[in-house]
This record gives C-alpha cells, structure tokens and sequence, in this order.
C-alpha cells in the first residue's frame, strides 16, 4: 500500500520560512512500517499530481481549505480516494464531504491506524471521530518523513495541547475544550536532545499552561545547552523568578498576544486578564532585563476600534523595540465564538470567506462596528508596512537589551525583520487556492468545484 501525505499552502506559491508540519510527523510515526509513504509539502515546492498512490490524505486550516479542496479533487478525478483532517474540517464536516472520500474529526491518535486498515481494504467510512482526547503519553514524532526537505532553521517541539484560556477569536478552545494535556518532561528532553538542532521553537498555544510542569520542563532544558522559543500568556511576567529561569534555560523569543492597547476591546475579546497585573510596558521590562527578545502580535476590527486606533500600536511596537510584530485584522474562524456571533449579527461580508472567490489575503472579511471594512484592511497594512521600514528595523535592531545582546540575537533579529517584510509585501492582495485553473464557488445551498 502507498500513502501520500500533503501539506498545502494557502495558494499555488512557495514558502521561505516554512517549518516543519508535526502533524505529518504524528501520522508517519502511526503509520505501519510495511506501507510506503510520500510526503509533499506544497510551501516547499510544487504538487505532483501524477503519482501513483492509493491514498492521499491532507491537513487542512481555514485559510488552506481552497487549495485543499482543488488538491482533493485533482486527485479524486483520478480515482484516488483522499481523507482530510485538522481544525477546519473537524468544525466543517459536512463541507468537507463534499471535496473529500472521509474525514478524521480531531487528534489523529486512536483513529488514523483504523483510516489505513479501512483504506486497505477499500472500506473507507465517511466520518471517523477521535473524542477521546487521552493522555500524551508516548507519542512518536517520527520525523523521518522530512528527510531531505529544507525548512527553516528553527525546528518545532510539541509539549501540549489545548489552552487555559477562551479568547472570543480564538478557536483551540473549542476543538479542546477545557481539556490542557501535557506530555511527559522526560519524553520532550529526550526529544530535543536527540534532534540535530540547537534552535526549538515550542508550538504550544501557551506554554505556561501548568506551571509546576513547565518549570520542570525549563529546570531539565538547562543542561541541554538549546536556545528556544515560544508563545506565552503575558501573566507569566509577573512571576520574575520563572522568567529568569526561562531565560537560564536558553529562551530567546517569548511571543505575547497584546492584542489591544484598548481595555473595553479585551474585555469584549475576554482578555481582559492581558493587564491584570500591571501594563504592557512592565511587563515587557521583565523580559527584556533577562535578554529575552519580545515577538508581539496585535488585532483590530474589534467594536471600539476607530481608524484612530492604528497609529497608538504602531508607536507602542517602535517605542518598545519588538523584535517583530503581527498586526492582524480580525479573522472570524469557524469553531470560535467570534465567528458564530457575527454571523448571528449578521455582519459577515463573506458567507464562507475561506472559498470565496473574491476574498484576498487581507481583506476584511466582516463589517466593523466604527470604521468601514476598507479602513480596517488600509490601516492594517499600512502598519505593517512602516513597522518593517528600513529605518524601523534598524532602530529596533538598537535594543541593547534583547534584539542586539548578543552577535546570535542581532542574527537572528535581522533574519526574521527581512523574511518578515518580503512575506508581507508578497501575500498581501493573493488569492485563496489557485484560481487560475479552478474555482470554487460558494453560494447559501451548496459547493461546487469548476473548471475554467
């Protein structure tokens, strides 16, 4: 039997800063050893259609679903039967049916070893469900599967799933529930020092979601001589002593959602938690006293946004030397509580944005309470546009502190600035799926795949 794994862009392009996707890594250590597999990763370079396998199978994101669904039907017009999996269809089943031959809705763990046997035996199902969310425990991230493919430098590492926050954007929450799982410290060590790196990046929505097991995690990183980095909750500033240990422990960049500088915006967004124990810029200080370089990220659209609010982030992001910076408009994603509720007002611009022809990366996809649709993606862009300036990254790079500590911060600072910048420039305006070729029209009754 031969199995084929894809990992699709957003649209028929490549990827400077790709890295490498666990979730291949999870299926190919599932996989039994007798079946042969070929994994293409579509950030990297381009699809052979042409293969001979007898399964495909694709991990789709919302903003992947177009292009998954064309992979899908190019493939299925051959015959070949394709299952999806992931976040977008485990919300969107049923749309997901109609591109695909079956569907793994959540973990693949306990469910994929039954898709392969099905496969086998020419007996998908349509639908198979993983509810079961057990323990971590000895799972294998076989990363064989990346053999001979180049993705960037920073390898990722998996410590836990699921969040202990409810953020209204935000949709881990409800593929996880209140369910946060943690694998095994003795399990992630052994990991990371069997990897051929000295640069991890934990992918964890929020790393401190225990922290008794997560100081653990950082005391037995010490010895291990890495240098790491990862997405934190902004409460773990006002425990001094675990940032410091952090940063004895090889931290470099923590990534903080800021998300506003507006109080009534984090409460709507339920963040309000985000200033709890003290401001922004305190909290910053605590990172950057420890060398601890600061990856910020920050959203607008939310209802006391006005075109007043852009130029206040922009100034904060400089005056605070980032080292980079995300400003986003606000994306409503099926399963978050934001998405339902502005569909239930009626302000989506877009039924389904994700497969919607006319949307663009970057375009607001809803109509914002106090500026219009246009000024929110203008004022976005523009930010984004003078926070990677030249003249930004240089003066940012001027943080003694963090950014330019060291000979390997000032490397790794003006690496991400200038990748940073070029991916900006070349995403905004690009469509979804390559639409060159075909089209997927949405409309209030059905999906329909076309050839142009």
């Amino acid at each position: 039997m031969h199995i084929t794994y894809i990992r699709p862009n957003f649209s028929d392009m490549r990827s400077t800063d790709a890295m490498q996707p666990l979730a291949f890594a999870i299926l190919y250590g599932l996989t039994p050893p007798d079946v042969e597999i070929l994994f293409m990763d579509e950030r990297l370079a381009p699809i052979n259609f042409n293969i001979q396998t007898d399964l495909v199978a694709i991990s789709v994101e919302s903003f992947t679903a177009a292009r998954s669904y064309q992979i899908a039907g190019k493939f299925r017009q051959r015959g070949i039967p394709v299952v999806v999996g992931g976040y977008h269809p485990t919300f969107l089943p049923d749309e997901a049916l109609r591109f695909a031959d079956a569907v793994v809705i959540g973990d693949a763990e306990d469910v994929w070893p039954q898709v392969i046997e099905d496969a086998r035996l020419k007996q998908l199902k349509k639908i198979y469900t993983n509810d079961s969310q057990g323990c971590l425990d000895g799972i294998k991230y076989d990363r064989g599967i990346f053999k001979g493919k180049k993705y960037a430098r920073i390898t990722p590492v998996q410590f836990s799933r699921g969040c202990r926050f409810a953020c209204d954007f935000c949709s881990i929450h409800a593929f996880y529930g209140r369910n946060l799982r943690q694998r095994p410290v003795k399990e992630v060590l052994a990991e990371i020092e069997a990897l051929d790196t000295d640069l991890i990046f934990f992918v964890d929505d929020n790393l401190l979601g225990n922290e008794e097991r997560t100081r653990e995690l950082l005391e037995g990183l010490v010895s291990l001589n890495v240098r790491w980095s990862c997405q934190v909750s902004i409460d773990v500033a006002k425990n001094t002593e675990l940032v410091e240990l952090m940063a004895k422990s090889g931290c470099i960049v923590a990534l903080i959602g800021f998300e506003s500088l507006d109080t009534q915006n984090l409460i709507q967004m339920k963040k309000k938690w985000n200033i709890k124990d003290g401001d922004y810029a305190t909290a910053i200080k605590k990172f950057y006293d420890n060398g601890i370089m600061i990856y910020g990220t920050f959203v607008f659209g939310y209802d006391n946004d006005t075109v007043n609010s852009f130029d206040p982030a922009l100034e904060f992001a400089l005056q605070q030397k980032l080292f980079i910076a995300n400003f986003n408009p606000l994306m409503p994603t099926p399963g978050s509580k934001l998405y339902d509720r502005l569909k239930k007002e009626g302000r989506l611009l877009y039924d389904n944005w994700w497969l919607d022809p006319e949307f663009k990366y970057g375009k607001t996809i809803f109509q914002p309470k106090r500026m219009t649709p246009e000024q929110l993606e203008e004022g976005v862009f523009r930010l984004k546009r003078s926070f990677y300036q030249y003249s930004s990254i240089f003066s940012r790079a001027l943080n003694f502190q963090s950014n330019s500590r060291n000979l390997f911060n000032l490397a790794i600072f003006l690496q991400a600035n200038l990748v940073s910048r070029r991916e900006i420039l070349r995403k905004q305006g690009t469509n979804l799926g390559d639409f060159n070729s075909e089209i997927i029209k949405t409309d209030s009754h059905a999906y329909h795949l076309h050839q142009t």
